[in-house]
């Protein structure tokens, strides 16, 4: 096996950066030409409450008037903010490729088996815990827009509203990348079902204290939307890694030479062969004569021709 040196990788590593970046401009262009629609299916949940009003102009798409911009580029930076962050979702494809291509070719056979199963299961979740995130976020607006004192306005500026929608996305999608983790650390040998099994308890609850305090809201709906979920993930995580604890133990039982330490001798078949039977392995005749006209393997500075 060849060995790149280390501008090879420096030139792959150039090369694969400027797939990504390339990538990710063509998907931010698309973005831009949707941004619109983008921002219309995001803002819906804020224009959609009929027991509050703001500050800003009523319109047709947001009737409450509670989105406004302030300053003379927030509109210009919202909707660049919404474009980049659709074309970094819509060029995720290629750049994940780029990034496993590169780091592969460094990985055991096990080790990209291992990398490939863990890819595959981490996109769904966090998709999964994304969409779950856009449902929930309706609840969550009108929740927090509920403690507005009668007397006040409210007004949303629209930069403040899109880091806030995208900050629950992120919260949600990467809490559902938790149980996989969980199977990962099993699957290296790092954290034991059993351990697991002792502590289930414990780490319930802990799930609940970290959606309490990971939630942007903190109200309990929003708080139990996204713990519930992490739990039966996380009893699914625990049944994998029992299986996978069990198949291992099973395989170390059938092999009696598991557990020997480094002085120790592994066992030795002492069955005896039927007579007359070939010994296993046995060698094959050499010819003395095929010896003296075969080249030397290796040549010592004290030879002579």
């Amino acid at each position: 096996m060849s060995v790149m040196p280390v501008t090879g990788h420096l030139r792959e590593l150039r090369n694969r950066l400027a797939v990504s970046v390339l990538a990710l401009v063509v998907t931010t262009v698309v973005g831009w030409l949707v941004h619109n629609w983008l921002l219309g299916r995001i803002t819906g949940p804020a224009c959609a409450l009929t027991n509050v009003h703001g500050v800003g102009q009523p319109t047709r798409e947001c009737p409450n008037g509670l989105l406004v911009n302030t300053g003379i580029l927030s509109p210009l930076t919202l909707s660049f903010k919404v474009a980049v962050t659709a074309g970094f979702v819509m060029a995720a494809p290629v750049w994940s490729y780029q990034l496993w291509a590169f780091i592969a070719p460094g990985l055991y056979k096990r080790e990209r088996r291992y990398g490939l199963g863990f890819a595959a299961a981490a996109v769904p979740l966090f998709c999964f815990g994304g969409y779950l995130a856009y449902v929930v976020f309706p609840k969550a607006v009108e929740v927090l827009s509920g403690f507005n004192p009668v007397a006040f306005s409210l007004s949303l500026p629209g930069d403040e509203f899109l880091d806030f929608f995208l900050r629950m996305l992120l919260v949600f999608g990467l809490s559902f990348e938790l149980p996989l983790l969980v199977v990962l650390l099993n699957f290296l040998g790092i954290l034991s079902a059993a351990a697991l099994r002792r502590r289930w308890q414990a780490i319930i609850f802990s799930v609940f204290v970290f959606a309490a305090v990971a939630t942007p809201t903190g109200d309990p709906i929003t708080m139990t939307a996204l713990a519930v979920p992490i739990s039966l993930l996380f009893l699914v995580a625990l049944a994998v890694a029992t299986f996978h604890d069990r198949a291992k133990a099973r395989r170390r039982a059938a092999d009696p030479d598991h557990g020997l330490g480094a002085d120790e001798a592994s066992l030795v078949d002492l069955t005896p062969s039927p007579a007359g039977a070939p010994a296993p392995h046995s060698p094959q005749p050499v010819h003395a004569a095929g010896l003296a006209a075969a080249q030397p393997t290796a040549t010592h500075p004290d030879d002579t021709a």
